[in-house]
């Protein structure tokens, strides 16, 4: 009788159950259906490419040459069109100077239906903060990129560099292309935890290079998830092997910045160590997050302690490793640039093997030739922004708070009625005449406004010295096998990798 009974509440708590999952699925579902109806209204007056009925766009933008497809759409839609992935997240896409302006010089929220996706991985750090707290943080970072920080870096830049140039050395024996985004990966990431955490000269542990390939997955499988509303939904993806994916990859991210804290922490619980720290020739950036605190002179917690240190990492390695080999890949693609940015190297440098601070205001042409590859080949090439008040454009049309901006900034920079022959590579566009008179919002590779990059000028200094030491010691020349294929991620990438050809010339680069 009692087994009775109870088989009977059971299947009673089975359907109740059932029940209510029905019941909270539906409501979820009438909850997007009114969101994506929001959505639509507020983007009735922007016509936009065609969608497909469950994809949206989606299907479109994951297609091998997704890029040069939106700046066609742009030819197509001039100012913005609507952008759907899937049927519930539509975002108006926007790669016109004005439009720019009218969101960009705002200080709107990130659009948490993007960015809460990195929440798992990179916490409530700069990246996606905002209001109060987000102004708190970055007051509290702004030291550690000052330019008195900032001077002695360019002596680590340059021993992670010489290593790097090294082993091309070697690999450029076989006479044969190679894939040279990896190793300035890793020279990237050797250099930001020297800067980051006070590591010494030793390069990358076993410990490191994990760190380096979980954070290398972790930005895949980001772009993976934006691109898929079926992983929209945290309590679908953490089911799936994508999600348990993302969430070891996080795990082993998360485990190297804790140890690195806790040894830190520590060190400075020791005398002779703090007093190491405090004779070395520089602060890391951890030495200043350790010693920053509010008006209420508050320490950060552990909690934001790792999420600022982890998004450091994530957007100061990656986003100049993408600059970095694009900008070669555009020194082989063009050799008389290549060439005249050599001489003005090989002037400035003399008979020293290593750059100095005050040399990098002189690089003049690299310099500008860094800026066109950042246009061509913008390492963050699209950005997402929430309207927390309406916002009108310059053709009178607007949209209402709430709606979702993405900043398309590769559509941007090849827009033709601002940039006349986008495609062709041309430093001069950056002669400070014609910056002059070029609309402010027209170059964004670092964005703008008042949640612009804060570690614009580090990655401009990082990219000016590895770039000058590399021109110093290789010719590049194209892989005509392996041409690169352009891929979005969270940072703009090959799909198959940078490959190129190396020339050693040993001039004045000490060897």
């Amino acid at each position: 009788m009692l087994s009775i009974l109870l088989s009977l509440n059971l299947s009673h708590l089975g359907l109740w159950a059932s029940g209510l999952i029905l019941v909270l699925g539906f409501l979820k579902l009438i909850r997007l259906l009114l969101r994506r109806q929001m959505l639509a209204r507020a983007m009735d007056s922007f016509p936009g490419p065609p969608t497909h009925w469950l994809f949206g766009h989606a299907l479109e933008i994951q297609k091998t040459g997704s890029l040069d497809k939106v700046v066609s759409w742009a030819h197509q839609f001039p100012y913005a069109h609507p952008l759907w992935l899937g049927q519930f997240l539509g975002f108006l896409n926007i790669y016109e100077p004005d439009y720019v302006k009218a969101v960009y010089s705002r200080g709107d929220p990130k659009a948490a239906d993007v960015y809460d996706f990195f929440l798992q991985w990179i916490g409530k750090g700069l990246l996606v903060l905002h209001g109060p707290k987000w102004y708190e943080h970055r007051k509290l970072l702004t030291p550690g990129f000052h330019y008195d920080v900032l001077k002695p870096y360019v002596a680590v830049f340059n021993n992670s560099t010489h290593a790097m140039l090294d082993k091309w050395e070697e690999k450029a024996r076989e006479d044969k292309g190679f894939d040279i985004f990896c190793d300035v990966g890793h020279m990237a990431l050797d250099s930001l935890m020297k800067c980051t955490f006070g590591k010494g000269n030793s390069g990358l542990s076993h410990r490191d290079n994990s760190y380096y390939l979980a954070v290398s997955d972790l930005t895949l499988l980001m772009q993976q998830r934006i691109e898929s509303f079926q992983y929209h939904n945290d309590f679908i993806y953490w089911l799936t092997p994508h999600g348990r994916r993302f969430l070891r990859a996080c795990q082993e991210a998360h485990d190297h910045t804790d140890q690195v804290i806790r040894e830190r922490k520590a060190a400075l619980q020791d005398e002779k160590e703090q007093e190491k720290i405090q004779n070395r020739r520089h602060l890391d950036f951890l030495d200043i997050l350790l010693g920053a605190r509010d008006e209420s002179g508050i320490k950060l917690s552990d909690a934001e302690l790792r999420a600022e240190v982890d998004t450091f990492m994530f957007e100061g390695h990656d986003t100049t490793t993408s600059g970095i080999s694009w900008f070669l890949y555009c020194m082989a693609l063009y050799p008389e640039h290549q060439s005249r940015c050599r001489e003005e190297v090989c002037e400035i440098l003399g008979d020293r093997d290593s750059f100095q601070w005050d040399d990098l205001g002189k690089m003049t042409y690299l310099t500008m030739c860094i800026k066109e590859s950042l246009r061509l080949y913008p390492p963050v090439p699209q950005v997402y922004r929430q309207l927390s008040k309406p916002v009108n454009f310059v053709d009178g049309r607007s949209l209402p708070a709430g709606s979702l901006i993405s900043l398309h900034i590769y559509a941007l920079h090849r827009n033709s009625s601002v940039w006349p022959d986008s495609e062709v590579f041309d430093p001069l566009r950056f002669t400070p005449e014609n910056v002059a008179t070029r609309h402010p919002f027209a170059f964004m590779p670092f964005s703008a406004g008042p949640r612009n990059c804060i570690g614009q000028q580090f990655a401009m200094n990082e990219m000016k010295v590895v770039t000058a030491l590399c021109l110093l010691r290789f010719e590049f020349a194209l892989d005509p096998l392996q041409p690169p294929i352009k891929m979005p991620q969270l940072i703009l990438r090959s799909k198959n990798g940078i490959h190129l050809r190396l020339k050693p010339l040993h001039l004045g680069s000490g060897k």
